[in-house]
């Protein structure tokens, strides 16, 4: 039997599935919504993650397409099937804009509205505009009305760093979204996705009603394709893969899990998989990391610099959903960002004291992410950069340590120097890099021990390499630490091979240069 085709690319409900193509049933997460208390809400998920393919869901529902939903869950749950006016706005189409065009394309898109319920306007503001166009369907149509907005948070993304300008588009977009409180009893359910979190007060103005659904349990499974899901509605095409890759069942599936699983969106939550990523590598029966491909927001490099993140500082924090839950543009660290865009999910929930830990989803997202850290610290070398990280691994994998550290030795040399790089901490920065990129090891930074802090801690499958960094010492002087400080004692009981190595990072005659020690 031929396998479905996978809706790469496609985003309507409707077309996926007149051309039959594969669908995970969310027609229940549909039913669920429409029929709970309350009619404004919320959805945040990282982009890629199908919020607009369940944007296009609800479109289809709300306008009655009852032959569309045959076979999924929806259709034995829903008893009505009522028709409503549907006002969908995409807004992904208004970046990189300054107030003026952004306001023009508003417009645009409202007067698309107006077109199909011909119900055409020549006023220039865009509240207005909404509002009439709100009370005109309402009253034409004898219906509530439906909105949805799909990534409401898009002409913000991109001047998240520039304060001056967001609170210019933020004021206008505010503007925009004012009438949907006004008019709450012509409006039968509104819906709002979008990657962050903006707050209420600076984007929804007065719509204090609107209920934030994203780290909600019964909504944990709404966008992405959940563990269960996986094995069930697309068990066949995990054989197919397995095939492919020459693999069992059992070993893809473990693939699947370590390249694109991990997400989890509240707690306790079943694991979620990156759908874009998980798609794609059944079409193509290759583990890629397809998500990072698609591009990695400009906003987040900015934001690292803004707030000094350094690259050893990512990965694994604890923290109070406040602390990452939280409005984007009052946020006083990266962590909100760094989870509502994806890069960090929750992986453990300490109920007694409310906090989370978050961590890195999976590979594709580790990987990737330093990946794309690499030019800052590589420049031009940042190709070579690529391939000498992967002839380390060999090495490490090989137990050749001294021939690892030969290679990146060679490797600095060719990279120029420059007068941010004159410190201890930026060649401990490119080894945490480096070796975060080698994913089969863990990898830790300033690890605490009883006499004192390890520079860098490169645990193996069977060795715990303990290192210590110098700048313009000695590598001597690096393993004379390691030893004074009794720093592998820490590893005595793992069961491990320890094997301690000094390293000192000079620049002589403008060149980087690196020696080493190995006990």
């Amino acid at each position: 039997m031929a396998r479905k085709l996978y809706p790469i690319g496609i985003q309507t409900f409707e077309e996926i599935r007149k051309l039959d193509n594969l669908y995970i049933d969310k027609t229940e997460y549909i039913y669920r919504m429409t029929h709970t208390d309350g009619k404004y809400f919320f959805l945040s998920r990282p982009r890629r993650f199908g919020k607009s393919l369940l944007v296009s869901t609800f479109q289809s529902y709300f306008k009655g397409k009852k032959e569309l939903f045959k076979g999924l869950a929806i259709e034995k749950l829903e008893k009505e099937w009522n028709e409503y006016p549907v006002l969908h706005f995409d807004l992904s189409k208004g970046k990189h804009m300054e107030k003026e065009q952004l306001n023009r394309y508003l417009l645009d898109i409202i007067e698309k509205q107006e077109a199909r319920f011909d119900c055409m306007s020549n006023k220039i503001d865009v509240n207005i505009r909404l509002d009439d166009l709100i009370n005109a369907v309402y009253q034409k149509t004898g219906k509530q009305v439906v909105v949805l907005i799909d990534e409401y948070d898009a002409p913000l993304l991109d001047v998240a760093h520039e304060k001056e300008k967001l609170d210019e588009l933020r004021n206008l977009m505010r503007n925009f979204y004012s009438p949907l409180k006004g008019n709450e009893s012509m409006l039968r359910f509104v819906f709002m996705t979008g990657i962050t979190k903006f707050s209420q007060l600076s984007i929804f103005s007065e719509l204090n009603n609107i209920k934030n659904v994203s780290m909600d349990e019964p909504y944990a499974g709404i966008c992405g394709i959940t563990k269960e899901e996986l094995l069930t509605q697309m068990s066949d095409d995990i054989d197919a893969l397995a095939e492919h890759l020459e693999l069992s069942r059992e070993e893809t599936i473990q693939e699947l899990k370590d390249h694109y699983d991990g997400y989890h969106f509240t707690w306790p939550s079943p694991d979620v998989f990156n759908p874009y990523s998980l798609l794609n590598c059944f079409a193509d029966g290759k583990l890629k990391a397809y998500w990072f491909g698609s591009g990695t927001p400009t906003y987040l490099i900015e934001k690292m610099r803004e707030f000094h993140v350094l690259p050893s500082q990512l990965g694994r924090v604890r923290a109070k959903a406040s602390s990452f839950d939280a409005a984007t543009e009052r946020m006083t660290s990266l962590t909100p960002l760094l989870y509502q865009s994806g890069y960090l999910t929750i992986k453990d929930y300490e109920k007694k004291i409310d906090v989370y830990t978050l961590d890195f989803p999976n590979k594709e997202i580790e990987v990737g992410l330093f990946d794309s850290l690499l030019p800052g610290y590589l420049g031009s070398g940042i190709d070579t950069g690529r391939v000498v990280i992967a002839d380390i691994s060999s090495y490490i994998n090989s137990g050749k340590m001294d021939e690892a550290l030969q290679m990146l030795a060679d490797f600095l040399e060719t990279i120029p120097y420059c007068d941010n790089t004159n410190y201890e901490g930026h060649y401990q920065q490119i080894l945490y890099i480096l070796f975060a990129l080698l994913t089969n090891y863990d990898i830790l930074v300033e690890q605490h021990t009883a006499k004192g802090r390890i520079d860098i801690t490169l645990e193996t499958a069977d060795t715990i390499y303990v290192m210590e960094l110098k700048f313009n010492k000695s590598a001597e002087e690096a393993l004379a630490q390691i030893e004074a400080r009794h720093y592998a004692d820490a590893f005595n009981m793992s069961g491990k091979k320890v094997v301690k190595v000094g390293l000192n990072f000079s620049v002589k005659d403008d060149v980087n240069t690196l020696e080493w020690v190995i006990s």
